[in-house]
C-alpha cells in the first residue's frame, strides 16, 4: 500500500485507479520512444514513405443495411422497408433517402456490401472482431487497430497516438470484451479515453485538468513529487505492475502540462459555423473533434455513435420498447449520422487532409431481411455494409453486393479479419508483422492468409 500525506492523499494496494495516480502525475504511457520506432521501421514492420492516420466510427447498435445503403427497392414490403433511395454524388449508387447530406459526399466514399460473420449474432462479438480482426478465446484479447497503430508507430509530440471519444463502450447484453483496448500489447498501450461528452456547454477533458483535490501542489511541482512517491514505494515497485506505472508517470505530466494538448482538445476555438455544420449532438461534436486531434498529431481516433444499446436509442432497432422501430430510427438515429459524417468527410477534404486520413464507418453486423411484427428489425451477421473514405481509397465505389433480400453475400464476401486488415494497409502496415503476444510468443497483424479488400485502392 502507498500512502501519500498532506492536502491529498493516494493509496493503492492490489487495484490502480488511474484518476488517482493522475492526481500524482500518471495516466497510460501512450506510445514508444523514437529509438524503438526506428528500430521497428528498420524491420519493415511500418511504411517509413506513409505516414496515413485513421478515423473510426464504430454506430454501435448495427444499422440495417436494408434501410441505409444497400436498400432493395424492388423487394417486397416486409424486406425493402418504408424508405426509398436516392442518387448521389457517385455515378450509379443510390443510398437511403435518410442520408441527403452524405449522398453529396458519395464520389468520395466506398461501400463494402457483402460483411459477414459465423460467430454468434451479439453485439460484444462484432465489436470485438470489427476492431481487432480477430474473435475473443481462450482469454486471448487481440489489440483495438488503432491501439497496434500506436504500439508499431508511437506518438507525435505530446499528444497519445490513439483517442476513444466519447467514451470507451459501455453494456451491450454481454461480458466479453468490447475490442476497444490494447489487449496482449499491455495496458501501456491502451487508447487515451476522453470520457467527456463534446457538445456539452462547458466541456472539459477530465484528465487534463489539475487535481482538485491537491490544491498544496502546484503543477509546476508535480515532478518533485514523483521523487516523494519514488521513496515511499520500494515495496510496491516490486510488483508486476509497478513497472508500467513507472513508465506513467512522465507520460501524464507531460500531458496534463501540454500546450498543444489543450489546444487540440479545445473546441471553443472553432468558428461557430463549423461547429453547427456538424450539428450540435454528440456524435456530431465528437467527428468535429476527431478533425481537431487527427490535425494536430493524434495518429487515431476512434468515435462510438452510441455507448450502449440500453437506456439510450441507437441503431440497434428491434421495434419494441426500450428500443425503436425502423421509423424511429429515421426521425432520431439517421439525422445525427448524416450531418456528422458528411461534415467529417467534407471538412477533410477542404483542409487537405483526407487524402492521408483513412475513415471508416464499421458496425457489429446487420439486421434481418424481414421486417419483424414490432416494426423493425433483429441481429443479423449474415450481411452487411461498411464504408470507408480517404487514406488512399479510391471513393464512388461498391465493393461486393449481397442477394436480392440483403440477407446473405452474393458477390465477393467479406469477413471482419479483411475489415481490419483493410484499416492495417491504408495505415502502412504489414499485415505479416509479428507483435509481441503472451509469453513472449509471436502473433501476426492479421491472421496468416488474410488480405485487404484491395478493390477499394486500386
Amino acid at each position: 500500500m502507498m500512502n501519500l500525506e498532506g492536502a491529498g492523499r493516494v493509496q493503492t494496494c492490489d487495484g490502480v485507479s488511474r484518476r488517482d495516480f493522475l492526481q500524482v502525475g500518471s495516466l497510460g504511457a501512450l506510445g514508444l520512444g523514437m529509438s524503438e520506432m526506428a528500430a521497428l521501421q528498420a524491420q519493415g514492420a511500418v511504411d517509413k514513405d506513409k505516414d496515413v492516420n485513421g478515423i473510426m466510427l464504430f454506430n454501435l447498435g448495427a444499422p440495417s443495411q436494408l434501410d441505409t445503403w444497400d436498400m432493395k427497392p424492388d423487394a417486397p414490403a416486409e424486406i425493402r422497408g418504408p424508405f426509398q433511395p436516392i442518387q448521389t454524388a457517385a455515378e450509379g449508387v443510390l443510398i437511403s433517402e435518410m442520408f441527403p447530406q452524405m449522398a453529396k459526399i458519395a464520389d468520395k466514399v466506398s461501400f463494402v456490401r457483402s460483411v459477414y460473420h459465423t460467430a454468434a449474432a451479439v453485439h460484444d462479438t462484432g465489436h470485438q472482431m470489427m476492431q481487432t480482426g480477430r474473435l475473443f478465446r481462450g482469454g486471448l484479447e487481440s489489440p483495438h487497430v488503432g491501439c497496434t497503430l500506436g504500439f508499431l508507430k508511437g506518438r507525435r509530440g505530446d499528444l497519445p497516438p490513439h483517442v476513444v471519444i466519447p467514451e470507451l463502450m459501455g453494456r451491450t447484453g454481454g461480458n466479453l470484451p468490447h475490442g476497444q483496448e490494447a489487449g496482449y500489447l499491455g495496458k501501456q498501450h491502451d487508447a487515451f479515453v476522453l470520457n467527456a461528452d463534446p457538445s456539452v456547454k462547458d466541456f472539459k477533458v477530465p484528465d487534463l485538468l489539475p487535481p482538485t483535490d491537491l490544491p498544496a501542489v502546484r503543477t509546476d511541482r508535480r515532478q518533485k513529487l514523483r521523487s516523494l512517491v519514488d521513496q515511499n514505494v520500494a515495496k510496491f515497485e516490486s510488483a508486476p505492475r509497478a513497472q508500467l506505472l513507472d513508465k506513467n508517470f512522465e507520460q501524464a505530466y507531460r500531458l496534463m502540462t501540454s500546450t498543444q494538448a489543450r489546444e487540440a482538445f479545445d473546441l471553443n476555438q472553432e468558428p461557430d459555423s463549423v461547429r453547427d455544420r456538424y450539428g450540435r449532438t454528440r456524435f456530431g461534436q465528437s467527428c468535429l473533434l476527431a478533425r481537431r486531434l487527427v490535425e494536430r498529431g493524434v495518429r487515431f481516433v476512434t468515435v462510438n455513435t452510441f455507448l450502449t444499446v440500453f437506456g439510450e436509442i441507437t441503431w440497434d432497432i428491434h421495434g419494441s420498447k426500450p428500443f425503436t422501430s425502423i421509423e424511429g430510427m429515421k426521425k432520431i438515429v439517421a439525422p445525427s449520422f448524416d450531418q456528422g459524417y458528411s461534415a467529417l468527410i467534407e471538412d477533410l477534404d477542404q483542409r487537405g487532409m483526407l487524402a492521408n486520413t483513412v475513415v471508416s464507418s464499421l458496425a457489429e453486423f446487420g439486421r434481418t431481411p424481414k421486417v419483424n411484427p414490432a416494426g423493425g428489425r433483429d441481429h443479423w451477421p449474415q450481411c452487411w455494409t461498411v464504408f470507408f473514405a480517404g487514406g488512399g481509397i479510391q471513393g464512388g465505389r461498391v465493393v461486393g453486393a449481397s442477394d436480392d433480400t440483403g440477407g446473405y453475400p452474393a458477390d465477393r464476401p467479406v469477413n471482419p479479419a479483411e475489415v481490419a486488415a483493410t484499416i492495417y494497409e491504408a495505415l502502412g502496415i504489414d499485415l505479416e508483422h509479428l507483435l509481441p503476444g503472451p509469453q513472449g510468443r509471436p502473433i501476426p497483424v492479421v491472421d496468416s492468409g488474410v488480405r485487404a479488400v484491395r478493390e477499394l485502392f486500386a
